[in-house]
This record gives structure tokens, C-alpha cells and sequence, in this order.
């Protein structure tokens, strides 16, 4: 059976929270908020096997300008098929009005994948984040 996408957000918590934990993210292991996180999201895109989640990728946008991707999961078992990257391309499309589509890998070894689909490193860019300690 193909892989089937959608923008339904027809995921459930236990469903969302097995998908990131087979990648290892530490989002996993709060489910609540992970859900909560999703459904409030600008553009959820999952890939189905069947009724099985097996990739995720979410956008954040303000809804004229810019749009970030923020998470691009696929299922270990699953990857290597092209998923992740048609996801990527379904929200390329998605967002083709936009100026900016923005990505910021975690892991600096994922570059190549997203230059593969058309991003770049920004000239003098830097990522950085703070982060809850309470979390």
C-alpha cells in the first residue's frame, strides 16, 4: 500500500508520542503538550502506512511572509523512501507565496537534506534557542 499524506490532524497523542519517540526527540515523552503542540500548529503534513503515523512535518507561519519548519520526522523503519522529502516539498508548496521558508536543523548532519531541497545557509546566520529548565 502506498504512503498516503494528509493535513487531517486525525493523529492521536499515543500515536504522535510513538512516532517521536522512535526517532529518540525528548518531545516524545510529553505527549500532552506534544499533541496540544500539533493541533495548534500552522500546517501539520503526516504520512500514513495504513492506520500506522509514520512521518510528521510541522510549519509555524505568521500567515502573509514567512513560514518555519520545525519538525521533520520519519520512522526509522521507514526512512530512506522518500518521505520526509516529499513532506518537505508538500510544505515548499504550500507556502510558494511566501518570501521566506526557513529551517533550522538540530544536527548540523542534516544540512545536506535540506539543501537537496532547496534551502541554504543563511549568509552570517546562527541558530539559538533558550530553553525551559522547568521542562
Amino acid at each position: 500500500m502506498p504512503i498516503a499524506y494528509t493535513e487531517e490532524r486525525n493523529f492521536t497523542q499515543d500515536q504522535v508520542q510513538r512516532l517521536f519517540r522512535s526517532v529518540g526527540w525528548v518531545s516524545g515523552e510529553y505527549p500532552q503538550q506534544l499533541h496540544k503542540a500539533l493541533m495548534g500548529s500552522s500546517t501539520v503534513i503526516s504520512a500514513w502506512d495504513d492506520g500506522r503515523l509514520v512521518g510528521l512535518v510541522r510549519a509555524l507561519d505568521d500567515g502573509a511572509m514567512l513560514a518555519y519548519v520545525h519538525y521533520v520526522l520519519v520512522d526509522p523503519e521507514y526512512q530512506g523512501r522518500g518521505i520526509a522529502g516529499h513532506m518537505v516539498e508538500m510544505i515548499k508548496d504550500k507556502y510558494r507565496d511566501y518570501f521566506y521558508v526557513e529551517v533550522m536543523p538540530e544536527e548540523s548532519r542534516n544540512a545536506s537534506f535540506y539543501r537537496k531541497h532547496g534551502f541554504s545557509v543563511m549568509e552570517d546566520g546562527v541558530a539559538m534557542q533558550t530553553v525551559n529548565p522547568d521542562w
